[in-house]
């Protein structure tokens, strides 16, 4: 999806510079904030994981700066249909995020400057038939996707692992039965016996059904 001048202007304010002491120095400090997301499908053939060719000729992620006025979700889920061309995704959970510092040699406007940027990451399904279309404003090369088992050797930088790992073991955890709370990143298991009350709950009608026992002395009654 194309971006207009007003759009890349409103990216570029975002940036927040400040004053700080690192390493024994005093210098200006970019602070920047971006999201993005790990997108994944079910197929017959298990489950595939998107990747994109960035710029840089690496597999990575699509992610990108957040706008004047939108939260690190609502980021993450734009750039992923701006950058993959896909129409609908849903949340599954935030897979953490990455603490990066750098000096940019890239962007002519702040070449030089010490960048220190949050960047958060959320896994993602796609809910649409559609394999994706790379943007080519912001030269996104392709979009392939790749089995889960070899998301960790295919990635280009390995500052995301944590986040592959994570994803993986939601997966995981998905597939023997249990789910993933999206809005608190929280994986819990999923218990099939809560129609029937569980354990306990058979255990409390089995113990109703006993005959009553002989009046105790005591009057604390009979466990």
């Amino acid at each position: 999806m194309p971006m207009d001048n007003q759009r890349r202007d409103r990216k570029a304010k975002t940036g927040k510079v400040r004053q700080v002491g690192k390493q024994g120095r005093t210098g200006r400090v970019r602070i920047e904030v971006s999201a993005g997301g790990i997108v994944y499908r079910r197929t017959p053939n298990g489950v595939r994981v998107a990747f994109i060719l960035d710029p840089y000729n690496k597999w990575t992620f699509a992610k990108g700066h957040v706008e004047l006025g939108e939260s690190v979700r609502q980021t993450a889920v734009r750039e992923i249909k701006e950058e993959m061309g896909l129409k609908r995704v849903r949340v599954i959970a935030p897979l953490g995020k990455l603490d990066l510092w750098f000096c940019d040699n890239y962007r002519p406007e702040i070449r030089g400057t010490l960048i220190h940027k949050h960047v958060h990451y959320f896994l993602m399904e796609v809910l649409s038939p559609e394999m994706g279309m790379p943007q080519k404003d912001e030269k996104i090369r392709k979009v392939i996707w790749v089995d889960l088992q070899q998301v960790k050797s295919k990635s280009s930088y390995s500052d995301v692992k944590p986040m592959l790992s994570r994803m993986i073991e939601i997966l995981s955890l998905e597939s023997r039965g249990g789910s993933s709370d999206s809005r608190s990143g929280v994986t819990r298991q999923v218990s099939g016996r809560g129609q029937s009350g569980g354990r306990s709950g058979r255990r409390r009608q089995r113990r109703g059904n006993r005959p009553k026992p002989e009046s105790n002395p005591s009057g604390s009654g009979s466990a």
